[in-house]
């Protein structure tokens, strides 16, 4: 058999990996992104099993972060205006977690080999931090601005209001309110739809 038959399959796996996690076509639409995305699809119920967060919230979340894109980087700092210096802080991935929290969570939760730059893993620290958000400061899972409220802040900072100084801040989280009310009614649209196997393999492995 020729050793490009061999290999085909393997290269074609490969491909399709590599782009995987790119962002999805239609940024606006959670059952479109479930869709093209069934392996988010299937992070986000893990999610919601393991720390029972509402799937609107974390992809609100991820929406306003990142726009869906694993490799997302904050701003760079500049010298003079002119010279590039860093970055304004240590956030990155489609959560734009920053270094000391991702650490954090990784204590936490025992995940040794998460990567921010991984949709399960972003979605399952977002998971975490809503759940531990709720243990902290009494916000519901299912409040999505007074949840991105502290996201943003801190646990500590939501509790000495700093957000009240923000007024940017303030219509970001209701932004990010409105978006959860969208994705959460259209995924109740369509929910009974994406439970359904897609494929062979999901007939006969489930989601």
């Amino acid at each position: 058999m020729p050793i490009g038959k061999i290999l085909f399959p393997f290269i074609l796996l490969l491909f399709v990996m590599g782009c995987a996690d790119r962002p999805p076509q239609n940024l606006d639409n959670v059952c479109s992104i479930y869709k093209e995305k069934r392996h988010w699809y299937k992070a986000s119920l893990d999610t919601e099993r393991k720390w029972g967060v509402p799937p609107q919230i974390p992809m609100a979340f991820i929406h306003q972060e990142s726009k869906f894109d694993g490799s997302a980087l904050p701003p760079r700092k500049y010298i003079l205006w002119v010279i590039p210096w860093g970055r304004v802080s240590t956030a990155y991935g489609f959560a734009q977690a920053q270094t000391m929290t991702w650490n954090d969570y990784i204590k936490d939760t025992g995940n040794t080999g998460a990567k921010r730059n991984n949709f399960s893993d972003s979605v399952d620290f977002i998971g975490w931090y809503i759940n531990k958000t709720q243990k902290v400061n009494g916000v519901s899972k299912w409040d999505a601005y007074n949840q991105y409220l502290n996201y943003h802040e801190g646990w500590g900072g939501y509790k000495r209001k700093t957000h009240n100084s923000k007024s940017w801040l303030i219509g970001v989280a209701q932004k990010v309110q409105t978006r959860s009310n969208s994705y959460g009614a259209q995924y109740r649209s369509c929910k009974e739809d994406l439970m359904k196997p897609q494929s062979i393999w999901e007939w006969i492995f489930g989601v």
